[in-house]
């Protein structure tokens, strides 16, 4: 199994919850893991808590990145934080793959300029995998590249490809650019140049999304730019718990028998609204593996973020996505 470096002090509820997630990863799936972090903190919590850190090695720092400084700060003031030195670990290759729940801008700002950007590559770009009516797809910028140029989301696009072909299992993945109608005469500058070089990207493009087609799951990957992005997976996001809520008030009027008859598809509809089943979102552009856990994750979601990056590194995500951009840089120079 792969050695995944966990920052044991990311998140809302750090360190218990880490700890509890990375104790089933050990136990599960027989991961390696690296928590970094205050080794005093990590064993006392883990004394408390009955956890057993087996399988777990301590990289110690007493720092922790403040969520609300700049991101900019995490090669600078916060350069000896759980983070960072998660970070610095990863790409001195000490570990595979690195998982934090931190903040997410300091996350993207560390790991372009610690863990640097694969070959090619102009922006690193969030993507999380969102549930459907049909299965599941990624979007792709999710909130840090406010500020996109087209052959940006070109490479968003080759690198979701890439990553719901070999992690998600989905040969051959429909890729759409979120706009505001099917037409391909629609949108700003930006998606009209984009949708001219994604149709000749030779991916499978299949054009315009509208916003309220996201949820069909007609198409795996969507793309867009990380301002768009970021408002669309907060509705996205706020629209999830609204149902999970309204589901429940419903449910409840049924009585006890009606409750019963459903009870398995409400199970099963939760589930799949549920963020800590994926784990986190991969920070698809950096040369090692890096995971975005949820801010507010909790020991299931942290064991399935390990999961996630230990198939990213089973399968090679990296070296996919830098051949992908490599056949469209070649493509581009004929």
């Amino acid at each position: 199994m792969a050695k995944i470096i966990v920052d044991a002090f990311g998140g809302d509820n750090a360190p218990l919850e880490v700890l509890k997630g990375c104790e089933m990863a050990v136990r599960e799936l027989g991961s390696e893991i690296i928590l970094t972090g205050s080794s005093e903190k990590i064993k006392k919590c883990a004394a408390e808590n009955g956890i057993k850190l087996r399988g777990m090695k301590i990289a110690h720092t007493d720092e922790v990145f403040d969520i609300h400084e700049e991101p900019r700060e995490i090669t600078k003031s916060g350069k000896n934080t759980s983070m960072a030195l998660g970070l610095r670990l990863l790409s001195e290759g000490k570990g595979d793959a690195f998982v934090s729940a931190g903040s997410t801008g300091a996350l993207v700002m560390g790991s372009s300029l610690i863990v640097k950007r694969i070959r090619g590559i102009r922006r690193i770009a969030p993507s999380p995998i969102l549930p459907a009516d049909k299965g599941s797809f990624m979007l792709v910028d999710a909130g840090a590249n406010i500020e996109c140029r087209p052959d940006m989301l070109v490479q968003f696009a080759a690198m979701g490809s890439a990553y719901m072909e070999k992690v998600m299992g989905v040969k051959n993945p429909k890729v759409a650019l979120l706009n505001i109608g099917a037409e391909e005469t629609k949108g700003r500058e930006l998606e009209l140049e984009a949708y001219k070089l994604l149709s000749k990207s030779g991916l499978n493009f299949v054009g315009n999304i509208e916003a309220r087609d996201m949820p069909k799951g007609e198409v795996q990957v969507v793309v867009t730019d990380g301002f768009t992005g970021n408002v669309a997976l907060k509705l996205y996001e706020g629209m999830g718990a609204f149902f999970r809520d309204k589901l429940k008030w419903i449910f409840s009027g049924l009585g006890k028998a009606g409750a019963l008859l459903s009870l398995g598809k409400i199970k099963e509809f939760r589930k799949q609204m549920d963020y800590k089943e994926v784990g986190g979102s991969a920070l698809l552009g950096v040369r090692r593996p890096v995971i975005k856990a949820h801010g507010s994750s909790d020991g299931k979601a942290f064991f399935n973020a390990v999961r996630q990056a230990e198939k990213i590194v089973a399968e090679n995500v990296c070296g996919e996505i830098e051949s992908y951009v490599a056949k469209l840089s070649a493509s581009e120079g004929e």
